[in-house]
């Protein structure tokens, strides 16, 4: 695996398998990498020739200073993951290589921005955005895979593509789960055995949810949800949402792509995830 920490060395390399017809797939991360981060390469691979992965803990997209610190960064740990599964190239640049002092960036992404983990947190997906175009500036990726634990992210990342008209195919992968169905996530290592358990809530939550949808019940089922949510020890409930999978915009008995989605804090720790129930 190459290993690359400065744009024009990474541009220069890529530039050159391009040119001899290679299809480049990327897989943006911010490193502390688990199974699911190691689906999307082995998609990646099917997917293209050249299989580009980045690790950069983008410091725009946190809004709390403490959670961009406490941030697990076990580069050396990530390296050798990506050798196992054999990625072809891994890009690791330092936030100057990325950020030239006080860049200005907003993208206007519609109402996506207002709701759920925007609402929670404020500009979050500006920087999100951001640093994504910029990924995407310096690979030049002909397809780019993100996970579905981030769904309302892929709405937005793709929201961007339609806006700037950016030459890239987005796919999104399923989300990578534990045994117990407790979404994998480089968050979960600060969670306690205590807190471990009471996570798993979440997940139990959005399978009964999809277990006994019913279009003409949506209120009925998310009042029951979040409750249950809400009697889990440890647990503190952010928002739970059945919605429109497109808009985002809470579901009706007419939605025709429906998703669930869930957030919650378990023990110190910020945990999201979600379930497709009709598509």
């Amino acid at each position: 695996m190459k290993n690359f920490k400065k744009r024009a060395d990474l541009q220069q390399y890529l530039a050159g398998l391009k040119a001899a017809g290679a299809v480049i797939t990327f897989v943006p991360t911010m490193g502390a990498l688990h199974l699911g981060h190691l689906s999307l390469i082995e998609q990646a691979k099917q997917l293209g020739d050249v299989v580009v992965c980045s690790i950069f803990v983008n410091p725009t997209q946190f809004n709390d200073p403490k959670d961009l610190e406490i941030y697990p960064r076990p580069i050396q740990d990530d390296i050798k993951k990506l050798e196992a599964v054999n990625c072809d190239v891994l890009f690791n640049p330092e936030v100057a290589e990325m950020y030239a002092g006080n860049e200005k960036w907003h993208l206007e992404i519609g109402g996506l921005e207002e709701l759920l983990e925007g609402k929670f947190r404020p500009g979050h997906y500006q920087g999100v955005t951001q640093v994504v175009y910029k990924l995407f500036d310096i690979v030049k990726p002909d397809i780019a895979l993100f996970g579905q634990k981030d769904y309302q992210q892929f709405l937005v990342i793709n929201r961007m593509v339609d806006v700037l008209n950016l030459p890239v195919k987005l796919v999104m992968c399923p989300i990578a789960r534990e045994m117990d169905g407790l979404a994998m996530s480089s968050r979960n290592i600060h969670l306690t055995a205590d807190d471990r358990r009471h996570a798993l809530i979440l997940s139990r939550t959005l399978n009964k949810i999809k277990q006994s949808f019913d279009p003409e019940k949506i209120d009925q089922l998310k009042q029951h949800a979040e409750a249950d949510i809400a009697a889990e020890p440890g647990v503190t409930p952010a928002y739970f949402e059945i919605a429109d999978a497109e808009t985002l915009l809470a579901a009706n008995k007419n939605t025709k792509k429906v998703v669930a989605l869930v957030a919650a804090t378990v023990g110190k720790t910020r945990l999201i995830d979600n379930v497709i129930i009709k598509d």
